[in-house]
């Protein structure tokens, strides 16, 4: 909820630069948490430090809406092909699950 707020005040911001100590001020919260917002969309690349107490929306290049498509189209296909192996593997750890415990309680094995 907060970060949607966030994201609201700098959409709003003239230039999409925001201060963070007013951001804090005006949705009454510590900067620590403006802070923890700012450092993820900072590292995903979506904002840009300004200043000291300024950032500045860069959000997702509009000059290649097509290779965002192509991108898109790729991770969502790289998700797929992660879930398939991922329903895989698990099915691998329940198979070798109970292949160990009818080795710890064979009688022979101990």
């Amino acid at each position: 909820l907060l970060t949607k707020k966030f994201l609201n005040l700098l959409k709003c911001a003239p230039g999409g630069i925001v201060d963070l100590n007013n951001a804090a001020e005006t949705l009454e919260v510590q900067k620590r948490r403006i802070y923890d917002i700012t450092n993820v969309l900072e590292g995903i690349g979506l904002i840009e430090k300004k200043l000291k107490n300024n950032i500045r929306w860069k959000g997702i290049d509009d000059s290649r809406p097509g290779e965002v498509s192509d991108d898109m189209s790729i991770l969502q296909a790289d998700i797929e092909a992660l879930s398939l192996q991922e329903h895989s593997v698990d099915q691998q750890i329940s198979e070798m699950r109970d292949k160990l415990r009818g080795l710890t309680e064979d009688e022979n094995n101990q």
